[in-house]
């Protein structure tokens, strides 16, 4: 809205140039979408508090220390999704058709994971609804916004996967890549849900995500940077730096909240939609394998859940104490802020190592 303002009006009001800017904006953006969680969020806590009564179900065969949590209310996504969703109205350019892309992963997978969290709260069950559906379901999205995304990119690398430390290196997928896209997208949205199982745990690693494929959305959508650094070119796709900076001062603005011990759990509503604009983003700026670096803490929790699972079917024994892995170290004897803490650490080491890959070509 205020960038559409800007182009309008910027000829009669000259100091309205600034909203052309893209650090501006997304300056903006930020500090935006953190004051709308501030004003908002002890409101819809206390409302959730009413309306959910026992608050999110706790798993039986959990660490003993998350009985404690009993009564904590979740749907906590709802308020990262509404502050992002304003914030974007407010400073994105809208005729983007990245924007458009990632907001709309970012609505439906929110919408899935809002109607899992419903069902799990009314019936008291860690379940929801059907993994098969929930999948489908996720599956359609993610197809639209992949078809989005290559309607809007350069012929030339629309369906191609970029490799990292190779500046010219790419392999032409065709509409394979279709599928390809849509399981970065699925992969990434489930992979922050898995992490999402300690107070402050996931949205601290997202928020370095974020910001990382902030910088990176922006110098791939600008022709000089992308130029000097020998990335592809990705004309519009700047304006994702808009969302990512959304994204954090939505995250800063809920970890207020879900800091230890939390106030609110994000729930499936605000872990499968940030983890699915993730790799919506990543997949519109091609760096999907790099997104696999970035979030590598996304992918570890991931596949201790895979390799717990495979390995009792196979051989009836456990490779971890408990699955997804941050449980495992609980069980160990580490203190949640302990796991919750050297968590961070490992996401920064891991986003500096994946913006590395920028400049090593």
């Amino acid at each position: 809205m205020l960038y559409h303002l800007s182009q309008a009006l910027a000829d009669q009001f000259t100091v309205l140039n600034v909203l052309r800017y893209i650090t501006f904006r997304t300056g903006g953006a930020i500090m935006t979408a953190l004051f709308l969680v501030f004003m908002f969020g002890p409101s819809l806590i206390s409302l959730l508090r009413l309306k959910q009564g026992k608050g999110q179900p706790i798993r039986d065969d959990g660490p003993e220390t998350h009985f404690a949590k009993a009564g904590t209310p979740t749907m906590g996504g709802l308020m990262i999704l509404g502050s992002i969703l304003i914030t974007v109205l407010l400073w994105a350019d809208l005729t983007n058709l990245y924007v458009l892309a990632v907001m709309f992963v970012m609505l439906g997978f929110g919408a899935i994971g809002f109607y899992d969290d419903y069902l799990k709260v009314t019936t008291g069950s860690t379940k929801g609804f059907s993994s098969r559906m929930r999948l489908l379901l996720e599956a359609v999205v993610a197809a639209i916004t992949v078809m989005i995304i290559i309607s809007a990119t350069d012929p030339k690398i629309s369906t191609a996967l970029a490799f990292p430390f190779f500046k010219d290196l790419l392999w032409q997928m065709g509409m394979w890549f279709v599928l390809f896209g849509m399981l970065v997208i699925i992969g990434a949205g489930n992979s922050v849900n898995l992490t999402d199982g300690l107070d402050g745990l996931a949205i601290v690693p997202v928020m370095i995500a974020a910001a990382s494929f902030g910088l990176i959305s922006y110098l791939v959508g600008h022709s000089v940077f992308s130029n000097y650094l020998q990335l592809h070119y990705v004309r519009g796709a700047g304006e994702l730096a808009i969302i990512t900076g959304a994204i954090v001062g939505a995250g800063l603005g809920f970890l207020w909240y879900n800091a230890p011990p939390a106030q609110i759990f994000m729930g499936d509503t605000g872990s499968l939609s940030l983890g699915g604009a993730l790799g919506a983003i990543a997949v519109a700026t091609k760096h999907e394998l790099v997104l696999a670096v970035i979030g590598g803490l996304f992918v570890l929790e991931t596949v201790s859940v895979i390799v717990q699972v495979v390995s009792f079917k196979l051989t009836g024994k456990r490779v971890f104490r408990m699955a997804p892995l941050h449980h495992h170290f609980e069980k160990k004897g580490w203190k949640e802020e302990t796991v919750v803490i050297r968590f961070w650490i490992i996401s920064v080491v891991l986003a500096l190592i994946g913006l590395a890959t920028l400049k090593l070509r």
